[in-house]
């Protein structure tokens, strides 16, 4: 464990540990941990764009461990977050969230997907972080959303073909969804008991496709079967937005209807239709209209594409605090 002179300061609320600072913005390490050998740098680079808190991403290969354990009981930066899994699991030489799918139908698949996340908490538990960011899996069917996406590209969103596509996407959905949706319900109550134990939330992630669990009609069911508090709704902005390109949602009253659940959000922008992760201000997304939903309590995770300079990112972190506010 870290030395607890250089813990940051938290508090309990409900057995689980919150920040005891409001107004959290923090910065995901998916955009500099390709970048770097030593998690040292990796964050003091983070610290320099101004932040006090960072998220692991699900980039961060073991090596790159040991420097962000000085960094945090160095007081360098402290860690908001961590995003499954993390660290990478072996075999794996660059980010890959879904290497692993709690819905797989294969036995071996869940079961590292299991030992995985556990890892990942115990290293948010080591690091003082206050929760996990999830990945559900999928539903067993064909891929709608890329197809949907290349049609929105061609300008073809009020066509016969595209209303087809999503009708059939819906009704597919549907149909599979019992499945992997009960076999990935079921690995979050395996993994919410170990987070639980150690006063960690599982956030669980909003995604861009059609295909991935919870799918967007099941929102209300899913929080209705996971009342734990452990458990909490996390906003990416931008695949809400894709989601919303798409047709499928609307992405103010959808956060609306979560707003009770929420913990925070992922913050990038979207260039249309689904060209996400860039800078804010560079972008679509009505970041006015959504202000109204952001609390003191949430996390605000700004994650960059990897591609975008260090000034570019500047410019989209002061774009969204005129917006949001600087604290």
């Amino acid at each position: 464990m870290i030395e607890s002179s250089f813990l940051p300061e938290v508090v309990s609320s409900g057995g689980f540990r919150l920040f005891f600072c409001t107004d959290m913005y923090s910065f995901s390490t998916c955009w500099n941990s390709h970048r770097h050998t030593d998690g040292l740098e990796m964050l003091k680079e983070i610290r320099d764009l101004g932040f006090e808190f960072a998220e692991l991403s699900h980039g961060i290969r073991l090596s790159l461990v040991p420097g962000i354990m000085q960094a945090v009981k160095t007081g360098v930066i402290r860690i908001s977050s961590l995003h499954n899994f993390c660290p990478l699991p072996l075999g794996c030489n660059h980010a890959n969230p879904n290497v692993f799918k709690f819905s797989s139908t294969n036995i071996r698949e869940r079961d590292n997907a299991y030992k995985h996340t556990v890892k990942t908490i115990e290293l948010a538990d080591q690091l003082d972080a206050e929760l996990i960011v999830l990945h559900m899996g999928e539903i067993n069917m064909r891929n709608y959303t890329d197809k949907l996406i290349d049609l929105l590209e061609a300008g073809k969103q009020d066509s016969a073909k595209y209303q087809k596509l999503c009708q059939a996407a819906e009704l597919k959905r549907e149909k599979k969804k019992s499945k992997q949706c009960d076999l990935a319900y079921d690995m979050l109550e395996r993994i919410s008991e170990q987070s639980t134990l150690r006063g960690i939330r599982l956030g669980i992630e909003i995604r861009e496709s059609l295909e991935e669990i919870p799918i967007d009609t099941d929102w209300d069911f899913f929080f209705q079967r996971f009342d734990n508090p452990n458990i909490c709704y996390w906003h990416d902005i931008g695949h809400a937005q894709i989601k919303e390109n798409l047709g499928f949602i609307h992405h103010r009253l959808h956060l609306e209807s979560l707003s009770s659940r929420l913990a925070g959000f992922h913050l990038h922008d979207v260039q249309f239709p689904a060209r996400d992760h860039r800078a804010p201000g560079k972008g679509m997304i009505d970041f006015e209209g959504l202000k109204h939903l952001v609390k003191p309590e949430h996390i605000k995770v700004f994650e960059l594409s990897p591609s975008l300079k260090p000034d570019t990112a500047r410019e989209g972190i002061a774009h969204l605090k005129s917006i949001w506010g600087e604290d």
